[in-house]
C-alpha cells in the first residue's frame, strides 16, 4: 500500500538519492490461527519508515491497514518556503505559506483545475491515463515521467525497511544494494513458470 505514497513524493521531490533507511514493521494483531495457517498469511498490519536522501532531504512513512485508528491525514511535503498537504480521499491539497509575516493556507481543487487546464484551455489528456500519457510524449508533446526510475528507488526504500528490521539498525544505500536478492526469473526459469502456468490454465 505504501508503494503508491513514496512514489508520489518521490517524484514531488525530483527522485533525489537514497543514501540511509530504517525502518520497523508489526504484525501483532491477533488473526484466526486456523485461516492464518491454512492462507500461509505473513503481512504486516504496519510499516514505519524513514528515509535520508542527499541534499539534507528525509521521509518519514507510516502505513497500515489494520490498525485501532481510523484513518491518516495523507501525505505532506514542506521546506521552508512552504509546505503542501496532499488529502488522501479528497481532490484538494492544501499549500501552506507565509504572506506579509502572516501564516496562509489555501485550499486548492485539483480537479476543478484539471478541467478549466483541459476543456477552457485545451491542454489535452496527456495525464489521463499512462497509455495517454505514452502517446503524448511519442508526439513530442510531454516529456516522459520517469516511472522506471521511481519504481525502482521505491522498491530499494521497501527493501530497506523490511533489512533495518531484519538487522535492527539503520542500513546505507550500499548494504540494501549488496544483500538484497532479485527474486526475479530469468531465462529458462521464465520459460519453465510461464508454461505452468499455461498448464493450470489448461487444467482449470
Amino acid at each position: 500500500m505504501g508503494v503508491y505514497y513514496i512514489s508520489r513524493l518521490l517524484y514531488l521531490l525530483d527522485d533525489p538519492l537514497v543514501k540511509r533507511v530504517s525502518g520497523k514493521t508489526y504484525q501483532k494483531r491477533a488473526v484466526h490461527e486456523e485461516r492464518k495457517e491454512k492462507s500461509g498469511f505473513n503481512v504486516e498490519e504496519l510499516g514505519l519508515g524513514f528515509v535520508k536522501f542527499e541534499n539534507e532531504i528525509v521521509m518519514d512513512i507510516i502505513e497500515s491497514w489494520a490498525i485501532h485508528l481510523d484513518q491518516f491525514d495523507g501525505s505532506t511535503l514542506f521546506g521552508d518556503k512552504g509546505g503542501i498537504r496532499i488529502n488522501r480521499f479528497k481532490d484538494d491539497l492544501e499549500f501552506f505559506h507565509t504572506i506579509n509575516d502572516l501564516d496562509a493556507s489555501t485550499k486548492i481543487n485539483v480537479k476543478n483545475a484539471e478541467y478549466r487546464w483541459k476543456e477552457v484551455y485545451n491542454k489535452g489528456d496527456k495525464y489521463d491515463s499512462p497509455q495517454h500519457h505514452w502517446i503524448r510524449a511519442l508526439q513530442g508533446k510531454v516529456d516522459l515521467l520517469p516511472t522506471a526510475e521511481i519504481a525502482l528507488n521505491t522498491m530499494l526504500i521497501q527493501e530497506g525497511i523490511y533489512l533495518s528490521e531484519k538487522m535492527d539498525k539503520e542500513v546505507t544505500l550500499e548494504e540494501i544494494e549488496e544483500i538484497s536478492q532479485s527474486t526475479a526469473l530469468e531465462g529458462e526459469e521464465v520459460y519453465k513458470y510461464d508454461n505452468e502456468l499455461l498448464k493450470d490454465a489448461k487444467e482449470s
